[in-house]
């Protein structure tokens, strides 16, 4: 994507998942979400990460985190999700238009996030969320050039993915997997619960690799 496409759609996306927040019931807030022992609150308190981390607080939380990534990660969300929801929704729409991304990474890491972490609340919610298709081509490139931290293409060994609703595929091997990209995007970013939608003499050896 065009830069300036890339921001503006990263600002849009972000608007739209407060907008999706807000309307969520107290009960729907409480709810597990694809990320594994998150509820939707802590999905909603973690997205918003990626504005904030500068080169000094991410190292700062990394050496509390003793270097593991996921801890930090984990800590931060946990830090910020007991807070009322209202703060949390703010909170979104306040940074929806910041154009940072966290050191070490690409301007496509904030894209692929806030598309995969809306999926995470939307799907174990049975809302219906689009990600726009030039946007969501976008990110499935990035995850899979990247490896860590999902190693996409080590999950997809052997195997031919092919989306079915976006000029997007990628082979790793002669099995065939097919079905939306939001689908093979949850599969490559280890979320089993979201990739029910995939076909093909590999879809069910990816998903046991989530």
């Amino acid at each position: 994507m065009e830069r300036e496409l890339l921001w503006k759609t990263i600002e849009t996306e972000r608007l739209a998942l407060a907008d999706l927040l807000e309307g969520l019931s107290p009960e729907q807030w409480e709810a597990q979400s694809l990320c594994d022992g998150w509820q939707v609150r802590d999905v909603a308190a973690h997205v918003t990460l990626s504005t904030r981390a500068r080169p000094l607080t991410a190292l700062v939380g990394l050496a509390r985190a003793r270097g593991s990534f996921n801890r930090y990660v984990a800590s931060d969300a946990s830090a910020r999700s007991s807070r009322p929801v209202t703060e949390l929704v703010t909170d979104l729409r306040n940074v929806a238009g910041v154009r940072h991304h966290p050191p070490g990474t690409k301007p496509e890491d904030p894209l692929a996030d806030i598309l995969v972490h809306t999926q995470d609340i939307a799907v174990p919610l049975g809302i219906e969320h689009p990600m726009p298709t030039d946007a969501a081509v976008a990110a499935a490139d990035r995850i899979w050039s990247m490896s860590f931290p999902f190693h996409a293409r080590r999950r997809a060994q052997g195997l031919h993915l092919r989306a079915t609703d976006a000029p997007w595929e990628r082979a790793a091997g002669d099995d065939e997997v097919t079905g939306p990209l939001a689908s093979v995007l949850l599969a490559l970013t280890g979320r089993p619960e979201g990739a029910v939608r995939l076909e093909g003499p590999g879809a069910q050896r990816l998903v046991a690799r989530t």
